[in-house]
């Protein structure tokens, strides 16, 4: 039987926001998201967007996964996802992937992820590697899967550094030599994705009110064997606060919170997940809030 690593996954479903230079409309809406005017935002994105302007797809998308400006829709998050993924979007491709995967289509979200990886992605590169690592959902390749996360790693994501410790301890010497080298051949080939700017940490922690979520229980398995692990607390209040705090967001609504005592702290636990998979995209989506996550199996 096979041994499966996943990253503890601080892998986030990007809070990048796409402003070219050549895009002053775009970044009219950038301007506003900052200032906190959400629903403005989204009026000046949604036009370029239907225009099909992959920065505004993009950007539409992202404010229907967090709900800013509009209710949570996933559905229509990964319609305009979709449609900026198709135009070669990076961010878009990686986004994708990652809200395929938590809501349990791995085979979809591997197709994107895959396409983000071949772009330098480090997220994309970090999940899709493990897969392929694992043979998770794709053909096994070991050495593949290590050159992957390898590049990952080197471009500083920390998930992906302990995966790859992971992998070190499993992996013969000399496929790993393999997958080094192979890692090399594509950082020559596939430069690292450049991302978008990103907002400023008040607009990534901001606590201005936002629309009152849709429910999104159709898209959340009734049942599952995984859950996310939010943190560990001294208090049992304070885990209760967290989960109080994330659960109007799209990988935790619906979904419940488990309160596992260990010794002198209490543990925060959220689920059901689908899969493995599914719970490490759930963190992916998390990391965008700064809220460190991991996948453990349910007891």
């Amino acid at each position: 039987m096979r041994s499966k690593y996943w990253s503890a996954a601080l892998i986030g479903a990007s809070l990048v926001w796409a402003a070219p230079a050549s895009a002053q409309n775009v970044k009219a809406g950038i301007d506003a998201w900052q200032r906190g005017d959400y629903a403005g935002a989204v009026a000046i994105w949604r036009p370029l967007a239907e225009a099909g302007d992959p920065d505004a797809s993009f950007n539409m998308g992202q404010a229907y996964r967090l709900g800013r400006g509009v209710l949570v829709d996933l559905g229509t998050a990964q319609t305009w996802l979709e449609q900026a993924a198709r135009k070669d979007h990076v961010d878009a491709q990686t986004t994708l992937g990652l809200l395929l995967f938590q809501n349990g289509n791995q085979a979809e979200g591997l197709k994107w992820l895959k396409m983000g990886s071949e772009k330098g992605d480090p997220r994309a590169m970090l999940v899709y590697g493990t897969a392929l690592f694992n043979g998770d959902g794709v053909a096994q390749d070991p050495v593949l899967g290590y050159a992957y996360v390898s590049r990952s790693a080197a471009q500083g994501l920390e998930p992906a550094r302990n995966t790859l410790a992971q992998m070190d301890e499993i992996i013969p010497l000399a496929q790993r030599k393999k997958g080094v080298a192979l890692a090399l051949q594509k950082a020559k080939t596939q430069p690292a994705a450049k991302s978008a700017p990103k907002p400023t940490q008040k607009v990534a922690q901001t606590t201005a009110p936002r629309a009152k979520a849709q429910p999104v229980t159709a898209t959340i398995p009734a049942n599952g064997a995984w859950r996310i692990q939010l943190g560990a607390f001294s208090q049992r209040s304070s885990a209760e606060a967290l989960f109080r705090k994330l659960s109007g967001s799209a990988p935790v609504a619906g979904r419940h919170q488990f309160l596992v005592a260990a010794g002198t702290v209490t543990r925060l636990q959220v689920g059901p997940y689908s899969s493995k998979a599914a719970a490490l995209a759930a963190c992916g989506a998390l990391s965008g809030r700064g809220q460190p996550c991991f996948p453990v199996a349910a007891k």
